[in-house]
C-alpha cells in the first residue's frame, strides 16, 4: 500500500493532525522514512552546476540579509543570451564564507519534488510551494521571524537547531508580514521558546502560519525542504463576498453628501444582512476555484507524447481528467485556470462524464462515436485530459 504524502510529513494520524495540529500548533515528528529521494546534496550539485538555473530560483542569505543577485550570478555563455544564469563557482565560494543557499520553486524544477507536491497538494486540497534551505556549519541563514502560510520542515541531510516561539499575531494573511512587528517579533524571540530542539535526517516540522522560528546549523552543514502551504481563510471568503455585493442595489446606493458616512452604518449593516442569505454557496465556492487555481500547477503532461497520442485516439484509448486542474463545466463551456473551451450545449453531459475524475473511453460517452472521438481529441489539445 502507498504511503500518503501527508504520512511521510507527520507521525499521527491524519485525523488527529486535522483536528488538533492543522492550523494550531506545532508538531514534531521524529524518524520519519527519511527525504533523500526529494533532494539530496549531490542533487542540489547537480541544479547548481547542471541546470542552468537562473533567478529567482536561487537566493543566497548571510546574517539575516539576501545578497544581490549580482554576486552569484552572470551572462549564460554563447548560445544563451540571460544575464542571470548562477555560476556556481560564485555560489560555492559563498557558501564556503557562510551564506545559506535557498533553492526556490523546487515543484517546478525537481521531478520528485513535483510529483510530491502535486499528491501532498491533492491531500491537503491547497496550493502548496517548496524551497530547500542548504546552510553551512555554524550558520544562520535569517533572524527569527513568522510566515504568512503553513510549512512542513522536512530535514534531509545533516542537522539544524530550530527555536519555535508562539505567534505575536495569530493567524496572519499574506498583507501582514512579520516586518511589521519586528519590536515584538524580537521581543518573543528572547523568552523561553516553545520548541527548541535540533532536527536530524528524516525528521519533521510542521509549523502553522504565524508561529515565530529560527534556525542555525551548529558543526555540520544543513538541508532541509520547507513545504509551504497557501491558507484558505474566512477573510479570503468575506472578500469574495464583498466582491459579489456589488449586484446587490442597495449596497451600491449613494451615501448623500449631506450626511455622516457613519449615519449610514446601521442601513447599510441591514442591507448586507438581508442580502447575505441569498449568496449562492456554489457561486462563491466556483469563485474560490479561480482565486486558488492560477496558484496550483497541474500536473506536469509531454506536450509532444499527448498531441501524437491524441492524433491517434480510437474509441477504446481511455482519458481521464488532467490531476490538479480544477475544471468548471456550465453547459457547453469549460473553465478551468483562468482560461475557457467551449462546446456545443448538447455536450455538457459527456462533458461533465470525461472530467470526473476517472478513466473513460470514448464509446463512454452519451455522444456518437465521432463526436465523441472530436470532443476528446480537442480536451486533449486543451491540456484538460491527459491518457490514463
Amino acid at each position: 500500500m502507498t504511503t500518503s504524502a501527508l504520512a511521510r510529513a507527520v507521525g499521527i494520524g491524519e485525523a488527529e493532525f486535522a483536528d488538533t495540529y492543522w492550523g494550531k500548533q506545532p508538531l514534531l515528528s521524529r524518524g520519519r522514512a527519511g527525504f533523500t529521494d526529494l533532494l539530496s546534496v549531490p542533487a542540489v550539485d547537480e541544479l547548481l552546476s547542471r541546470r542552468g538555473l537562473r533567478t529567482p530560483f536561487l537566493r543566497v542569505a548571510q546574517h539575516g540579509k539576501v545578497l544581490p543577485a549580482g554576486r552569484y550570478t552572470g551572462g549564460g555563455g554563447a548560445g544563451a543570451e540571460v544575464g542571470d544564469q548562477v555560476h556556481d563557482e560564485r555560489v560555492m565560494r559563498l557558501f564556503a564564507g557562510g551564506a545559506t543557499l535557498v533553492l526556490q520553486g523546487l515543484h517546478r524544477l525537481w521531478p520528485p519534488l513535483i510529483e510530491f507536491t502535486g499528491r501532498l497538494g491533492a491531500e491537503l486540497n491547497r496550493p502548496l510551494q517548496v524551497n530547500a534551505y542548504l546552510t553551512p556549519p555554524g550558520s544562520q541563514g535569517f533572524a527569527t521571524h513568522y510566515d504568512t502560510h503553513d510549512v512542513f520542515v522536512l530535514q534531509c541531510e545533516g542537522r539544524k537547531r530550530w527555536i519555535i516561539h508562539p505567534p505575536v499575531l495569530s493567524d496572519p494573511i499574506e498583507n501582514q508580514p512579520w516586518g511589521g512587528h519586528a519590536d515584538e517579533v524580537a521581543a518573543t524571540a528572547e523568552g523561553t521558546p516553545a520548541i527548541d530542539t535540533v532536527l536530524e535526517p528524516g525528521d519533521a516540522l510542521y509549523l502553522p502560519r504565524g508561529w515565530l522560528h529560527s534556525a542555525r546549523t551548529e558543526q555540520v552543514r544543513s538541508l532541509h525542504l520547507t513545504v509551504g502551504i497557501r491558507s484558505l481563510t474566512r477573510y479570503a471568503l468575506v472578500e469574495e463576498l464583498l466582491a459579489m455585493a456589488v449586484q446587490e442595489p442597495r449596497l451600491r446606493a449613494t451615501v448623500a453628501y449631506r450626511r455622516n458616512p457613519e449615519s449610514e452604518l446601521t442601513a447599510t449593516i441591514e442591507a448586507l444582512r438581508e442580502w447575505l442569505p441569498t449568496v449562492d454557496p456554489a457561486a462563491v465556492a466556483a469563485r474560490m476555484r479561480e482565486r486558488t487555481g492560477p496558484a496550483t500547477r497541474p500536473a506536469p503532461l509531454s506536450p509532444l507524447a499527448q498531441l501524437d497520442f491524441a492524433e491517434r485516439l480510437t474509441d477504446t484509448d481511455e482519458v481521464t481528467a488532467r490531476p490538479g486542474l480544477s475544471v468548471d463545466v456550465d453547459g457547453g463551456t469549460v473553465r478551468a485556470a483562468g482560461y475557457t473551451v467551449t462546446f456545443p450545449g448538447y455536450c455538457e453531459p459527456a462533458l461533465r462524464l470525461v472530467l470526473d475524475g476517472k478513466p473513460h473511453t470514448a464509446g463512454d460517452l452519451p455522444l456518437d462515436r465521432d463526436d465523441s472521438l472530436v470532443l476528446i481529441r480537442r480536451l486533449l489539445r486543451e491540456g484538460l485530459l491527459t491518457p490514463a
